[in-house]
């Protein structure tokens, strides 16, 4: 209303249109299932679709074979087409776009009947979906995806503290640790011979160590002679009266 009308001097001057405008429709191939939703939703009954079914083989041994549609033909008659964009609101695969191109003007009405070969070339001009508001939420498939990450980051931190527990002690002690020395019993030492490695052995020749019945050097033999000393078997002198006498007698 302030400002004066201008004429955009197309085809010389490219017009900047935003960037939802309805131009042509693009297919996204893969993507595709065969639902048949947007030829049954439009209502111009411009959409044409072929498929057929192949057996899928089991992806395990043992498992059963599966059927799959495969798209033979995909086209849209834009002769017919009123822009609509149901087709493209109802598809659950978001399989279509709109592209902002509209210069496919054609002088044969035929020719406007757009192939899924043109509509794959028609996807190559869709341009990028805007970003979301910095304080929209998070998308709910994006905060799942999270959730199943972190617990599976749970699950495999637990799965290696066990496994880190019921290793043996030698191989968590620390490297450079040495093993601590294993006792001998005396037993076992009387009957090597040889003193445990951990006790320091006597100073003492082994000819200065008694033998087995003999008295200890410094211990004092006894001054009583062989032959005052008692049998063996007999009471010691003056410890019995039997001994008085037969003293006497003699």
């Amino acid at each position: 209303m302030t400002r004066r009308s201008v004429t955009e001097h197309y085809p010389d001057a490219q017009p900047e249109l935003p960037p939802r405008s309805r131009g042509v429709i693009g297919l996204f191939e893969e993507n595709c299932t065969v639902c048949m939703l947007c030829a049954r939703e439009c209502p111009d009954w411009c959409i044409y679709i072929d498929s057929h079914k192949e057996t899928v083989p089991p992806a395990a041994p043992g498992g059963r074979e599966r059927s799959r549609n495969v798209l033979d033909r995909f086209a849209i008659d834009f002769a017919l087409c009123m822009y609509c964009g149901i087709c493209i609101e109802v598809c659950p695969f978001d399989a279509l776009f709109w592209s902002p191109e509209f210069e496919y003007a054609e002088t044969d009405i035929r020719e406007l009947t757009h192939e899924r070969e043109k509509l794959r070339e028609w996807m190559w001009t869709v341009p990028e979906p805007p970003g979301l508001d910095e304080g929209a939420e998070e998308a709910k498939e994006l905060g799942a995806a999270r959730k199943a990450a972190d617990k599976a980051a749970q699950t495999a931190e637990a799965e290696r503290l066990a496994a880190h527990r019921e290793q043996p002690a030698q191989e968590t002690s620390p490297a450079g640790e040495a093993a601590p020395a294993q006792q001998t019993s005396p037993s076992q030492e009387a009957a090597s011979g040889e003193p445990a490695p951990d006790q320091p052995a006597s100073d003492q020749p082994a000819s200065d160590q008694p033998a087995s019945g003999e008295s200890a050097p410094d211990q004092p033999a006894s001054d009583q002679p062989a032959s005052d000393q008692p049998a063996s078997g007999e009471p010691a002198s003056g410890a019995a009266p039997d001994e008085d006498r037969r003293d006497g007698d003699v």
